[in-house]
């Protein structure tokens, strides 16, 4: 039965819902995306986090200058994201508050855009759209990971653009429609907006080079808005924009390959293979949006094997799909459903598996990959909610409560998944509760234990990455590096040697192979496996400092101090440098020169018992028995059972009986 009319005005058709003002609405998007990441807003640097934030050899105005003109420098040539990286380092250095503030500031902003654009297409439920993309849960890799910068900022440049690119086609068009050749201020105002529109995406694809697919986006909405894409009109502007996406995506492409690795055997998939991917993708990522539940930072790596039949429902179901709405936009019941499914698959492009990228090593998938293309889909979902309870004709108040009540629901969805960010203790045990299989995440969980001096914790996860995965480099590094540390280094060394047969030019696996080789008294071939690493990476202080104090063990006290010497120029503010040259003179019996070092060394790293108790053993070489005796006491409050401050200490107090 359907309901009754009103009988106030039965064939009046209602007024249009009054619309919040932008403003209130970034206000609120801010407000609600600050809420729901509230438990990881002061989440620490995660996994590749310290390859983006700004290092110490960028942070001068000639190392901004690097950043744009000097690829490789920085993790990927990102430069207007590497510049907003090293602007924000210049006001709050390595404070993790202020990058988490700065991504949420952005996403919150990227909402406001998307709702302005969507109005702006007079697309229904802009405003539910707008705050559910705030609050999707499947936007909290993008926005609660650091690194992730590069999503948040890019889609701020990309939505921009889009509303720049709108003003020059309505300018364009009021002019068409006028039937009369534009004035010159006409002229100058659609040059300036195409010019503004120009800029805005040159800017996102020097931030995120997935942008490029924002040309072929806007000839979609063309086609949606006017049934038909003309080629004067429509194409041809854009072939300046589609030639620089093209030019981005070719270089990151290299890059990935080049630079970061995206070679290999993991990446061996012929056309079928990766046809077979791209289709599973496009509905894992369809999936996730709909039904945000079990998502991880690592999911399950696929295998894709093409002769088995379960692989191929994927492409048949979007086969079935594209015909449906082909069938769909035939029949005259509107562009808007093909256009949106278009849309998204056209901006997942980049990321269905045609392209290597190196993250394809651990997963085919993840969240923060479909940022951008998710815009299509929770526009899609925002219209038809909004569509479908008109039809329903319930009460004008029960929208905006059913809307409050999905957004609460999402919200509080996101509040859980961001809490997985707080650090990487949390973000790793929570990846392995739901994919114990990840390699990756049982090898970043066993650096984060060995880090946090929970060695023997750390090798039962990196064992266990190991039989994941054999004979990947970094695993056998980091494995023979923990069991270096558990004085293991015979079963450390055929690891290690194993590392670098499988990647010679690994200057950390011949670091630590070299400590492997000193701890079982082969000295010559230790000082040789130091050297490759420094040929290999000359600034390595790390394998620097080693081969200085391998050099000092070996008796060659001179050698020695000019490695040492070198590391620390280097690396002014290393410690360990300071620390090992404290010991070489300490050694040669020279503790006037020794002492600074260590001074500085304590300076450095207050929080190392070896620093206070190696200082405080010079001191109290020199004479200075009170002055030893507070920094055994500071090393001993450090570590109750330290054995050398223990001594140090008793003998301070037979020097001095009253202390």
């Amino acid at each position: 039965m359907n309901r009754p009319r009103s009988s106030a005005s039965p064939s009046a058709p209602e007024a249009p819902a009054r619309e919040w003002p932008l403003g209130a609405i970034f206000a609120l998007c801010l407000l609600a995306t600050f809420v729901a990441y509230l438990p990881s807003l002061r989440g620490d640097f995660l996994w590749d986090d310290a390859g983006h934030v700004t290092s110490p050899a960028l942070q001068s105005w000639s190392g901004l200058l690097r950043v744009w003109f000097e690829p490789g420098v920085t993790q990927q040539y990102y430069p207007v994201l590497h510049s907003a990286f090293w602007l924000e380092h210049a006001l709050w250095g390595d404070a993790t508050l202020g990058y988490h503030l700065v991504n949420v500031l952005w996403h919150a902003l990227s909402a406001c855009l998307f709702v302005a654009l969507l109005r702006r297409l007079a697309v229904p439920g802009a405003t539910l759209a707008g705050l559910l993309f705030a609050l999707h849960p499947v936007c909290v890799e993008s926005v609660a990971w650091i690194s992730e910068q590069k999503n948040t900022l890019s889609l701020v440049f990309l939505l921009a653009a889009a509303l720049a690119w709108l003003r020059f086609e309505d300018a364009r068009s009021a002019v068409a429609q006028a039937s009369r050749l534009p004035s010159g201020p006409q002229r100058a105002k659609r040059l300036r907006s195409y010019a503004l529109a120009t800029a805005l995406f040159v800017l996102s694809l020097l931030t995120k080079s997935v942008t490029a697919t924002l040309p072929a986006a806007l000839l979609v909405l063309a086609w949606w808005r006017r049934g038909r894409v003309s080629w004067r009109d429509d194409v041809r502007p854009l072939l300046p924009w589609f030639a620089a996406g093209i030019a981005a995506g070719l270089f990151t492409a290299w890059f990935e390959r080049a630079g970061i690795g995206a070679q290999g055997a993991e990446f061996h998939l012929g056309p079928i293979e990766r046809g077979l991917l791209a289709a599973r993708i496009f509905w894992f990522y369809l999936g996730k949006l709909v039904w945000p539940a079990e998502l991880i930072f690592f999911y399950p790596r696929w295998q894709i094997d093409a002769a088995a039949a379960a692989p191929w429902l994927f492409p048949v179901a979007a086969l079935a799909l594209l015909g449906a709405l082909a069938w769909w936009s035939r029949r005259g019941r509107g562009r808007g459903l093909p256009a949106a499914f278009l849309l998204f698959g056209g901006m997942l492009f980049p990321a269905l598996g045609f392209v290597n990228v190196y993250p394809f090593v651990f997963s085919y998938v993840a969240d923060h990959f479909q940022y951008h293309a998710s815009l299509a889909m929770i526009a899609l979902l925002g219209a038809l909610a909004v569509r479908g309870w008109e039809r329903l004709s319930a009460p004008r108040w029960s929208g905006p409560v059913a809307a409050t009540a999905l957004l609460a629901f999402a919200g509080a969805l996101t509040w859980q998944q961001s809490a997985t960010y707080r650090d990487v203790f949390a973000l790793y045990e929570s990846t392995l509760a739901r994919n114990p299989d990840s390699w990756v995440a049982q090898l970043n969980l066993g650096v984060a234990l060995d880090d946090a001096g929970r060695t023997d914790e750390a090798l039962p996860h990196l064992l266990r990455s190991n039989e994941l995965k054999p004979d990947h480099p970094d695993t056998l590094n980091t494995l023979g590096n923990v069991l270096n540390r558990l004085g293991r280094p015979a079963e450390a060394r055929p690891l290690l040697e194993r590392a670098v047969q499988l990647q010679p030019r690994f200057a950390s696996a011949h670091n630590t192979l070299g400590v492997s080789l000193m701890a079982l008294g082969q000295a010559d071939a230790g000082l040789a496996a130091f050297r490759r690493a420094l040929e290999i990476e000359p600034q390595f202080v790390v394998a620097r400092v080693n081969f200085g104090w391998a050099l000092a063990n070996s008796g060659r006290t001179s050698e020695a101090l000019v490695q040492l010497e070198l590391a620390r120029r280097a690396a002014p503010a290393d410690a360990n440098a300071e620390l090992k040259t404290a010991l070489v003179y300490a050694v040669a019996r020279r503790p006037n020169e020794a002492l600074p070092h260590a001074r500085r060394a304590v300076e450095l790293q207050p929080d190392s018992p070896d620093a206070h108790h190696i200082l405080g053993s010079l001191l109290l070489e020199l004479g200075r028995v009170a002055d030893a005796g507070d920094e055994f006491e500071a090393a001993l409050e450090l570590a109750p059972a330290h054995p050398g401050a223990q001594q140090g200490l008793e003998q301070v107090r037979r020097l001095l009986p009253r202390r």
